[in-house]
């Protein structure tokens, strides 16, 4: 999971733009940040490690000029936290290229293999990142000579939809050309373009999120198509679209809808808000199978993503709806935080409940998921201590028994806490006097009820099935063994020791 951004501005710098973007984009990525833009034929790059706006200073954004930019947030899928492996990457033939990438491939060893033996490109990190504009620029550099026509690029995409098989929407910029944005077949990750009138003609943005569009004037056009590439030629009023890939299919992550995304976006035509509502509306009617609404004094929800559904559960069980936790806005998401000794520490400090919400009450708590269930103890174990009666957790997703290898970082199959054990098992581990689960069937109607075209959702982490194939058990296996949270510590330990520096 990460926040990816490309403007083409007409008739003023695109720094401020770009930064502002990435801010809106912060939530999708806290561990670093990074920014390219092009004057004339000239790259321009800065990016390292932290918040957008801990990374990109005043000094910087004096040196970051042009009127056509892109930018990232990183969220690292395998635990590293390296800066030379901050976005965008660049490589300087042919004629120059940036990319940006929001995903994760399956198969980087095969094609890092290739990009070595075949290609004659050097790799400089692990970051499948690099692979990607690797090979973009590989496939482009086939056309000989300096003219570059849209379907020359449309041809390069084409070559690397047939290349690579995981999980990709992607933003880049090849100099003297314009920008090109596209995505996977699948459209696992998402990925939404816009307009703007100026008065020196149309401006264009492309973001992972509909919010972006919305902060800085966009109009909002559509979704990037699955499979789709857009090229928006420099100093141009138009753009051109096409499908590059021979088979596609609609299959958005739907933990997007679930935790990711920000509930004021719209992704693939859904609105993350509402989808949130109706996950609320269908948990109510699981929860009154096993309990009468005279059961529950109060629904509480986890902030931030837990409100929405938990505002609607609340409505359908008649109950009280009750902000009990406040949270310190200066604490990062805690999903997305290396190592279970900071997320358990980052917790406390993140929520203070309020006792008066919960003393002498039976509480309903309401998340928008539950993953390793250290955390969801951790919650209840304060709501106890502010004097609940009792204390029930519904999670607005089913369980976590499988990894996500299309960009998320979920842990290893060991450390999820619905890996093996039920939910009976699962409420006493929390300590909660009950769990609720979304059922997967809830789940997808109530993102599908926003846009019937899409042919399903990437639900990999709760059925784990693969839409895209090629996920092997040897590679399962693999990433495990780098997401646990022994590896973890490791990789922190060895970042202490041997710190890189990109000066």
């Amino acid at each position: 999971m990460c926040g990816i951004v490309g403007i083409m501005n007409r008739d003023c710098p695109v720094n401020q733009d770009i930064f502002d973007a990435l801010t809106t984009l912060q939530h999708r990525g806290q561990d670093a940040a990074g920014m390219v833009t092009v004057s004339g034929r000239k790259f321009n790059m800065h990016k390292g490690n932290g918040l957008v706006r801990d990374v990109i200073r005043t000094k910087h954004m004096r040196e970051l000029l042009g009127k056509t930019g892109i930018g990232h947030v990183r969220y690292p899928t395998a635990g590293c936290a390296s800066p030379l492996e901050a976005q965008p990457f660049y490589v300087n033939a042919p004629f120059g290229i940036a990319l940006a990438h929001n995903g994760n491939l399956v198969n980087t060893e095969k094609l890092a293999e290739e990009i070595f033996q075949h290609d004659r490109r050097h790799l400089n990190t692990s970051s499948d990142s690099e692979i990607l504009l690797n090979i973009l620029a590989y496939e482009l550099q086939q056309k000989k000579g300096t003219h570059l026509s849209s379907k020359d690029i449309f041809y390069a995409v084409s070559k690397l939809n047939a290349r690579c098989i995981g999980a990709y929407a992607v933003v880049a910029l090849i100099g003297g050309h314009g920008m090109i944005a596209f995505r996977d077949p699948f459209a696992i990750r998402p990925l939404i373009f816009g307009k703007r009138l100026s008065p020196f003609g149309i401006e264009y943005m492309v973001a992972s999120e509909s919010v972006s569009l919305n902060v800085l004037g966009f109009e909002v056009i559509r979704d990037v198509r699955p499979g789709e590439c857009l090229y928006f030629p420099q100093d141009s009023d138009t753009y051109e679209s096409r499908i590059c890939a021979k088979h596609t299919e609609y299959r958005p992550c739907i933990f997007e809808y679930v935790y990711l995304a920000r509930p004021d976006s719209i992704i693939d035509n859904i609105s993350v808000y509402k989808s949130r509502l109706r996950m609320g509306e269908r948990l109510a009617k699981n929860i009154l199978r096993t309990l009468k609404k005279s059961d529950i004094d109060v629904v509480i929800p986890i902030p931030d993503s837990g409100r929405t559904a938990g505002l609607e559960l609340a409505h359908k069980l008649n109950a009280k709806y009750r902000e009990g936790f406040i949270k310190n806005r200066y604490i990062g998401r805690t999903f997305i935080m290396p190592g279970q000794a900071i997320r358990q520490k980052s917790i406390r400090q993140k929520l203070n409940a309020v006792e008066l919400e919960f003393r002498g009450k039976n509480v309903l708590l309401v998340d928008d998921s539950i993953v390793r269930g250290n955390t969801s103890k951790k919650i209840i174990e304060m709501a106890r201590n502010a004097g609940a009666n009792k204390v029930y957790f519904a999670s607005c997703a089913p369980p976590v028994r499988f990894p996500n290898v299309y960009g998320i970082d979920m842990p290893s199959r060991n450390e999820l806490i619905a890996h093996g054990l039920t939910e009976e098992e699962i409420a006493k581990f929390i300590g909660a006097d009950g769990v609720f689960y979304q059922k997967l069937e809830d789940l997808i109607a109530a993102a599908k009820e926003g846009n019937p075209k899409v042919d399903g959702f990437d639900a990999s982490c709760f059925n784990g099935e693969y839409c895209t194939g090629g996920v092997e058990d040897s590679y399962l296996l693999h990433i495990e063994q780098i997401r646990n949270d022994a590896s973890r510590v490791e990789r922190e330990r060895m970042d202490i020791e041997n710190p890189v520096s990109l000066l």
